[in-house]
Protein backbone atom coordinates (compact mmCIF):
# COMPACT_ATOMS: atom_id res chain seq x y z
CA UNK A 1 0.00 0.00 0.00
CA UNK A 2 1.19 3.18 -1.09
CA UNK A 3 -1.08 5.47 1.43
CA UNK A 4 0.48 6.26 4.52
CA UNK A 5 -0.74 8.40 7.26
CA UNK A 6 1.25 11.25 5.84
CA UNK A 7 -0.31 11.27 1.90
CA UNK A 8 -3.87 11.11 3.63
CA UNK A 9 -2.72 14.29 5.97
CA UNK A 10 -1.14 15.66 2.56
CA UNK A 11 -4.05 15.03 0.50
CA UNK A 12 -6.59 16.65 3.42
CA UNK A 13 -4.27 19.57 3.15
CA UNK A 14 -4.27 19.97 -0.11
CA UNK A 15 -7.95 19.46 -0.90
CA UNK A 16 -8.79 22.47 1.99
CA UNK A 17 -6.23 24.89 0.34
CA UNK A 18 -7.35 24.03 -3.48
CA UNK A 19 -10.06 23.92 -6.00
CA UNK A 20 -11.45 20.48 -6.10
CA UNK A 21 -10.89 18.33 -8.84
CA UNK A 22 -12.73 15.48 -9.92
CA UNK A 23 -10.97 11.69 -8.74
CA UNK A 24 -9.84 11.66 -12.06
CA UNK A 25 -7.15 14.30 -12.12
CA UNK A 26 -5.82 12.23 -8.80
CA UNK A 27 -2.88 10.84 -10.50
CA UNK A 28 1.16 10.54 -10.75
CA UNK A 29 2.17 14.23 -12.73
CA UNK A 30 4.73 11.34 -14.45
CA UNK A 31 1.47 10.16 -16.05
CA UNK A 32 1.90 6.39 -14.97
CA UNK A 33 -1.34 4.46 -13.10
CA UNK A 34 -1.71 5.11 -9.54
CA UNK A 35 -1.95 2.17 -7.47
CA UNK A 36 -6.65 1.12 -7.61
CA UNK A 37 -6.46 0.66 -4.21
CA UNK A 38 -5.18 4.22 -3.48
CA UNK A 39 -7.21 5.76 -6.34
CA UNK A 40 -10.53 4.03 -4.59
CA UNK A 41 -9.27 4.90 -1.13
CA UNK A 42 -8.58 9.40 -2.44
CA UNK A 43 -11.72 9.49 -4.10
CA UNK A 44 -13.41 8.11 -0.82
CA UNK A 45 -11.37 11.54 0.81
CA UNK A 46 -12.78 13.39 -1.72
CA UNK A 47 -16.23 12.81 -1.60
CA UNK A 48 -15.83 12.96 2.08
CA UNK A 49 -14.64 16.75 2.30
CA UNK A 50 -17.00 17.82 -0.34
CA UNK A 51 -19.80 16.84 2.22
CA UNK A 52 -17.55 18.27 5.28
CA UNK A 53 -18.92 21.91 5.85
CA UNK A 54 -16.05 24.85 5.78
CA UNK A 55 -16.37 26.58 8.50
CA UNK A 56 -13.87 28.94 7.40
CA UNK A 57 -16.19 30.19 4.72
CA UNK A 58 -19.40 30.34 6.26
CA UNK A 59 -22.65 30.97 3.50
CA UNK A 60 -23.67 34.45 3.06
CA UNK A 61 -27.05 34.94 3.99
CA UNK A 62 -29.11 35.76 0.81
CA UNK A 63 -29.75 38.96 -0.22
CA UNK A 64 -33.66 39.93 -0.20
CA UNK A 65 -34.94 41.85 -3.26
CA UNK A 66 -36.05 45.15 -1.66
CA UNK A 67 -39.39 44.93 -3.49
CA UNK A 68 -40.17 41.89 -1.36
CA UNK A 69 -40.74 44.21 1.41
CA UNK A 70 -43.82 45.58 2.20
CA UNK A 71 -44.44 48.68 0.35
CA UNK A 72 -46.30 51.69 2.35
CA UNK A 73 -50.08 51.21 1.85
CA UNK A 74 -51.67 54.65 0.55
CA UNK A 75 -55.35 53.74 1.35
CA UNK A 76 -57.21 52.19 4.45
CA UNK A 77 -60.63 49.79 3.79
CA UNK A 78 -62.29 48.19 6.92
CA UNK A 79 -64.69 44.96 6.26
CA UNK A 80 -66.98 44.14 9.43
CA UNK A 81 -67.65 40.30 10.09
CA UNK A 82 -70.29 38.47 11.30
CA UNK A 83 -70.40 34.24 12.12
CA UNK A 84 -74.12 33.59 12.18
CA UNK A 85 -75.80 37.05 12.48
CA UNK A 86 -73.03 37.15 15.59
CA UNK A 87 -70.84 40.45 15.13
CA UNK A 88 -67.20 39.62 15.71
CA UNK A 89 -65.65 42.72 15.33
CA UNK A 90 -63.79 44.98 11.54
CA UNK A 91 -60.57 43.93 9.87
CA UNK A 92 -58.60 47.02 8.92
CA UNK A 93 -56.72 46.50 5.68
CA UNK A 94 -54.07 48.94 4.18
CA UNK A 95 -54.13 48.81 0.19
CA UNK A 96 -50.86 48.99 -2.05
CA UNK A 97 -52.01 51.90 -4.31
CA UNK A 98 -48.35 52.92 -5.46
CA UNK A 99 -46.94 49.13 -5.41
CA UNK A 100 -50.07 47.46 -7.47
CA UNK A 101 -52.23 50.27 -8.61
CA UNK A 102 -54.67 48.48 -10.35
CA UNK A 103 -55.07 45.78 -8.29
CA UNK A 104 -55.98 48.18 -5.28
CA UNK A 105 -57.99 49.90 -7.46
CA UNK A 106 -59.85 46.97 -8.17
CA UNK A 107 -60.63 46.18 -4.19
CA UNK A 108 -60.90 49.46 -2.71
CA UNK A 109 -63.88 50.44 -5.53
CA UNK A 110 -65.82 46.80 -4.58
CA UNK A 111 -65.17 47.43 -0.93
CA UNK A 112 -66.78 50.59 -1.57
CA UNK A 113 -69.51 50.06 -3.82
CA UNK A 114 -68.61 52.76 -6.15
CA UNK A 115 -69.34 50.47 -9.07
CA UNK A 116 -72.32 49.74 -8.05
CA UNK A 117 -71.62 46.19 -6.36
CA UNK A 118 -70.23 45.86 -3.34
CA UNK A 119 -68.38 42.75 -0.58
CA UNK A 120 -71.73 43.54 1.44
CA UNK A 121 -74.02 40.50 2.12
CA UNK A 122 -71.43 38.33 0.99
CA UNK A 123 -69.94 35.06 2.49
CA UNK A 124 -66.33 33.78 3.26
CA UNK A 125 -66.12 30.30 1.24
CA UNK A 126 -63.32 28.57 1.91
CA UNK A 127 -60.61 28.11 4.93
CA UNK A 128 -58.01 26.64 4.93
CA UNK A 129 -55.22 26.08 7.63
CA UNK A 130 -53.17 29.38 6.36
CA UNK A 131 -55.45 31.96 4.98
CA UNK A 132 -59.45 32.53 4.39
CA UNK A 133 -60.94 32.89 1.13
CA UNK A 134 -63.79 35.36 0.60
CA UNK A 135 -66.59 34.67 -2.55
CA UNK A 136 -66.43 37.66 -4.32
CA UNK A 137 -68.71 38.75 -6.97
CA UNK A 138 -70.50 36.52 -9.48
CA UNK A 139 -69.48 36.81 -12.86
CA UNK A 140 -73.44 36.39 -14.43
CA UNK A 141 -76.23 37.46 -12.74
CA UNK A 142 -77.25 40.71 -10.44
CA UNK A 143 -73.48 41.92 -9.89
CA UNK A 144 -72.26 41.29 -13.58
CA UNK A 145 -75.43 43.04 -14.62
CA UNK A 146 -74.97 46.05 -12.26
CA UNK A 147 -71.63 45.97 -13.05
CA UNK A 148 -71.55 46.50 -16.77
CA UNK A 149 -74.59 49.08 -16.38
CA UNK A 150 -72.07 51.39 -14.52
CA UNK A 151 -68.99 50.70 -16.80
CA UNK A 152 -67.23 48.42 -14.93
CA UNK A 153 -66.16 45.14 -16.68
CA UNK A 154 -64.94 42.74 -14.19
CA UNK A 155 -62.33 41.54 -16.21
CA UNK A 156 -58.59 40.58 -14.80
CA UNK A 157 -56.20 41.42 -18.03
CA UNK A 158 -54.09 44.45 -15.95
CA UNK A 159 -54.49 42.31 -12.44
CA UNK A 160 -52.67 39.41 -14.33
CA UNK A 161 -50.35 41.97 -15.53
CA UNK A 162 -49.27 43.06 -11.91
CA UNK A 163 -49.39 39.54 -10.99
CA UNK A 164 -46.53 38.70 -13.14
CA UNK A 165 -44.39 41.77 -12.30
CA UNK A 166 -45.01 40.70 -8.69
CA UNK A 167 -43.31 37.41 -9.30
CA UNK A 168 -40.85 39.03 -11.27
CA UNK A 169 -39.74 41.67 -8.98
CA UNK A 170 -39.81 39.31 -6.03
CA UNK A 171 -38.52 35.68 -5.82
CA UNK A 172 -39.83 35.17 -2.51
CA UNK A 173 -43.17 34.57 -1.05
CA UNK A 174 -44.77 37.09 -1.55
CA UNK A 175 -48.32 35.93 0.12
CA UNK A 176 -46.68 35.92 3.92
CA UNK A 177 -48.90 36.41 6.98
CA UNK A 178 -51.26 39.65 7.35
CA UNK A 179 -51.10 40.10 3.15
CA UNK A 180 -54.67 40.57 1.15
CA UNK A 181 -54.52 39.27 -2.10
CA UNK A 182 -57.37 38.85 -5.11
CA UNK A 183 -57.57 35.37 -6.45
CA UNK A 184 -56.62 36.66 -10.55
CA UNK A 185 -55.83 33.01 -11.79
CA UNK A 186 -56.14 29.09 -11.36
CA UNK A 187 -53.28 26.85 -11.87
CA UNK A 188 -55.18 24.04 -11.40
CA UNK A 189 -57.80 25.01 -14.68
CA UNK A 190 -57.43 22.47 -17.42
CA UNK A 191 -56.28 24.17 -20.81
CA UNK A 192 -58.85 24.81 -23.58
CA UNK A 193 -60.31 21.69 -25.55
CA UNK A 194 -59.55 21.51 -29.13
CA UNK A 195 -62.62 20.41 -31.43
CA UNK A 196 -63.29 20.43 -35.30
CA UNK A 197 -65.48 22.60 -36.41
CA UNK A 198 -66.81 23.04 -40.15
CA UNK A 199 -66.54 26.59 -41.66
CA UNK A 200 -67.44 27.42 -45.26
CA UNK A 201 -66.29 23.45 -45.97
CA UNK A 202 -63.77 23.47 -43.99
CA UNK A 203 -62.80 22.21 -41.30
CA UNK A 204 -61.06 24.11 -38.74
CA UNK A 205 -59.52 23.82 -34.98
CA UNK A 206 -61.19 25.48 -32.16
CA UNK A 207 -60.39 26.02 -28.36
CA UNK A 208 -63.23 25.38 -26.30
CA UNK A 209 -62.87 27.03 -22.62
CA UNK A 210 -62.87 24.49 -19.82
CA UNK A 211 -64.76 25.69 -16.81
CA UNK A 212 -64.45 30.01 -15.71
CA UNK A 213 -61.38 32.41 -15.17
CA UNK A 214 -61.52 34.25 -11.97
CA UNK A 215 -62.71 37.37 -12.43
CA UNK A 216 -60.73 39.25 -9.99
CA UNK A 217 -63.14 39.75 -7.66
CA UNK A 218 -62.00 36.32 -4.90
CA UNK A 219 -60.09 37.57 -2.06
CA UNK A 220 -58.11 35.87 0.77
CA UNK A 221 -56.20 36.99 4.02
CA UNK A 222 -53.34 34.73 4.86
CA UNK A 223 -53.29 33.91 8.59
CA UNK A 224 -49.63 32.30 8.04
CA UNK A 225 -47.23 32.61 4.74
CA UNK A 226 -48.95 31.07 2.25
CA UNK A 227 -46.41 30.49 -1.02
CA UNK A 228 -48.85 28.14 -2.38
CA UNK A 229 -51.14 31.46 -2.99
CA UNK A 230 -47.89 33.03 -5.24
CA UNK A 231 -49.10 30.89 -8.63
CA UNK A 232 -52.65 32.77 -8.13
CA UNK A 233 -53.04 35.60 -6.48
CA UNK A 234 -51.67 39.18 -6.00
CA UNK A 235 -50.97 40.68 -2.92
CA UNK A 236 -52.80 44.44 -3.15
CA UNK A 237 -52.69 44.92 0.72
CA UNK A 238 -52.26 43.93 4.56
CA UNK A 239 -54.05 43.64 7.49
CA UNK A 240 -53.48 46.65 10.17
CA UNK A 241 -55.78 45.56 12.91
CA UNK A 242 -58.51 43.03 13.45
CA UNK A 243 -56.06 39.81 12.55
CA UNK A 244 -57.71 38.56 15.77
CA UNK A 245 -60.94 38.69 13.45
CA UNK A 246 -59.50 36.76 11.00
CA UNK A 247 -57.92 34.19 13.28
CA UNK A 248 -62.12 33.88 14.68
CA UNK A 249 -62.43 33.13 11.35
CA UNK A 250 -60.25 30.75 10.43
CA UNK A 251 -61.62 28.87 13.76
CA UNK A 252 -64.61 28.02 12.19
CA UNK A 253 -65.63 24.69 11.72
CA UNK A 254 -65.57 23.45 8.34
CA UNK A 255 -66.35 20.36 5.88
CA UNK A 256 -63.49 17.78 5.98
CA UNK A 257 -61.44 17.86 3.02
CA UNK A 258 -61.79 14.01 1.41
CA UNK A 259 -59.51 13.87 -1.36
CA UNK A 260 -57.53 11.01 0.03
CA UNK A 261 -59.78 8.36 -0.62
CA UNK A 262 -59.82 6.14 -3.25
CA UNK A 263 -63.58 6.51 -4.31
CA UNK A 264 -63.14 10.46 -5.00
CA UNK A 265 -60.35 9.88 -6.64
CA UNK A 266 -61.47 7.01 -8.67
CA UNK A 267 -64.17 9.38 -9.60
CA UNK A 268 -62.74 12.32 -10.15
CA UNK A 269 -60.55 10.57 -13.03
CA UNK A 270 -63.43 9.11 -14.86
CA UNK A 271 -64.96 12.28 -14.71
CA UNK A 272 -67.80 11.93 -12.28
CA UNK A 273 -69.58 15.52 -11.49
CA UNK A 274 -70.46 14.35 -8.47
CA UNK A 275 -66.49 14.36 -7.18
CA UNK A 276 -66.30 18.05 -8.58
CA UNK A 277 -69.40 19.22 -6.76
CA UNK A 278 -67.87 17.09 -3.60
CA UNK A 279 -64.52 18.76 -4.06
CA UNK A 280 -66.39 22.32 -4.00
CA UNK A 281 -67.45 21.31 -0.76
CA UNK A 282 -64.31 20.91 0.58
CA UNK A 283 -62.91 23.47 3.77
CA UNK A 284 -66.86 25.56 3.71
CA UNK A 285 -67.40 26.75 7.00
CA UNK A 286 -70.53 25.49 8.36
CA UNK A 287 -71.07 28.88 9.84
CA UNK A 288 -72.28 31.78 7.78
CA UNK A 289 -69.37 34.02 8.21
CA UNK A 290 -70.44 37.26 6.08
CA UNK A 291 -69.41 40.67 5.37
CA UNK A 292 -72.08 42.85 6.83
CA UNK A 293 -70.74 45.83 6.06
CA UNK A 294 -67.63 47.31 4.81
CA UNK A 295 -65.65 50.73 3.03
CA UNK A 296 -62.82 53.09 2.56
CA UNK A 297 -61.85 54.95 5.61
CA UNK A 298 -61.16 59.05 4.85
Amino acid sequence: MHCSARLLYHNLITIKQQPLAPCARISPSSGSNPNPILRRFCCFILAFTLDYPNTTNPLRAETISPDCVDPAPTKQAFIDVSVDGEAIGRIVIGLYGDNVPAGAARFGEIVSGGGGVSYRRKEFVKIMPNYVQHAGLRSYGADAELARKTGRELAVDRLVEEWERQNENCKGTKNVARSVSIIVRDPSKPPPKLKLVARKGKLEIDEEEVGMNPNGTEFVITTKDSPELDGSALVVGTVLQGMDVVDRISRVKTVQENSTSPYFRVAKLIGDKRAVVAERGFNRPYSKVVITNCGLIG
